[in-house]
């Protein structure tokens, strides 16, 4: 097992396990994909990735991050990413969507304008949401409104929704955003959640939002293709090992109910993380605990720009699936630089045949 091995999941192959992860591009209005999207995501898929997922795509207006995100709360936006889909597939990718809320870190500037809420006098901004009326802090001080069990109801069945439209749109693999420090994952979060009922206090109130959404989600997405999650494990707090035996634990719920897949990720719910942002591949090890301990294939991303490194968490069996984010945006046929660089055969898919006939001809590897 490599790095370019197929791996197969439900009725989907990928011809590798190179994946592009869902990044946030901001460059929306009122939701919908325009000319950037439909180039950005062509691009990405005809550069040799097994898989392109569609960044965050929020399920209701107030689920976005900024203004800029896409949305898929109505048919318009359906419409849109469904061209999206088919450039990804005609592209030889598969087509992936990440659906998710932003929590109470919604109602943001973009990151080059600021990275921080709206202020209240802007005029662009929205209430957000959250489990409990904390504030998250630092760049984001706005404090959310606790959701009423009226809420809860409304936004689980606003991913349910957005499922249905993902669905409708041809998109064959679907991803929860549950990390990050948006709402699903606020819910989880110590830091975030002081809910006294049922979605609250220990491990079993504080996964009960999660589990209800996905189990919701699983009903209407078809059993043939592959439900993923991502979602953060721990949070380089102090206390991960509690926070990743308890993340544990509602993945095997997860896998038993149905998930396919889970990309291991961070919590990102309290400014106060300690992250060994620097170290290769630093969350390779617990994936690949979480794979063995809830028996679920695995993915991340994270400091996983070298092939080598790359090719290393599939052929030592931390990943299934390595998700290759930012290298990618620095060169969209990094698939291509990567085969160059493990001594790979050239397939026939690595790049489109107007790049690959004077690249091959000329071997240029930078």
């Amino acid at each position: 097992m490599s790095l370019f091995s197929e791996f197969r999941l439900k009725d989907v192959t990928l011809r590798n396990r190179i994946a592009v992860p869902p990044m946030c591009q901001y460059s929306a209005e009122q939701g919908l994909v325009n000319d950037w999207h439909h180039v950005h995501y062509a691009a990405l898929a005809r550069g040799g990735a097994s898989l392109v997922i569609v960044e965050a795509t929020a399920v209701s207006p107030e689920g976005r991050i900024t203004p800029g995100c896409l949305g898929l709360w109505n048919d318009a936006q359906a419409e849109g990413l469904a061209q999206v889909a088919q450039a990804i597939k005609a592209a030889g990718a598969v087509p992936g969507i990440q659906i998710g809320h932003a929590g109470r870190k919604a109602s943001a500037n973009k990151p080059w304008e600021g990275d921080d809420h709206i202020a209240a006098d802007d005029g662009r901004g929205w209430e957000t949401l959250s489990p409990s009326a904390v504030a998250f802090g630092n760049n984001l001080p706005q404090v959310p409104r606790a959701m009423t069990l009226d809420d809860i109801a409304r936004v689980r069945n606003d991913f349910v929704q957005a499922a249905i439209r993902a669905r409708d749109a041809g998109y064959e693999w679907l991803e929860l955003h549950f990390a990050h420090g948006y709402l699903a994952q606020s819910f989880f979060s110590v830091h975030a959640n002081q809910r006294t009922d049922q979605y609250g206090g220990d491990a079993a109130g504080r996964s009960r939002f999660l589990r209800e959404t996905f189990d919701a989600v699983r009903e209407v997405w078809p059993e043939n293709l592959p439900l993923t999650a991502r979602f953060g494990v721990l949070e380089y707090d102090g206390r991960d090992e509690e926070t990743l035996s308890e993340a544990i634990d509602l993945t095997r719920y997860w896998r038993t109910n149905g998930l396919d897949l889970l990309s291991v990720s961070i919590g990102f719910s309290t400014p106060d993380a300690n992250i060994p942002w620097g170290t290769p591949a630093f969350l390779a090890p617990i994936a690949e605990r979480v794979r063995r301990e809830a028996d679920i294939a695995v993915a991340s991303a994270w400091g996983i720009d070298s092939p080598a490194i790359a090719n290393a968490t599939v052929e030592k069996g931390q990943l299934d699936l390595v998700m290759v984010g930012r290298a990618h945006l620095k060169n969209p046929h990094w698939p291509y630089q990567a085969a160059l660089a493990l001594d790979k055969p050239q397939p026939s898919w690595v790049l489109p045949a107007p790049y690959a006939h004077w690249l091959e001809r000329y071997r240029v590897s930078e």
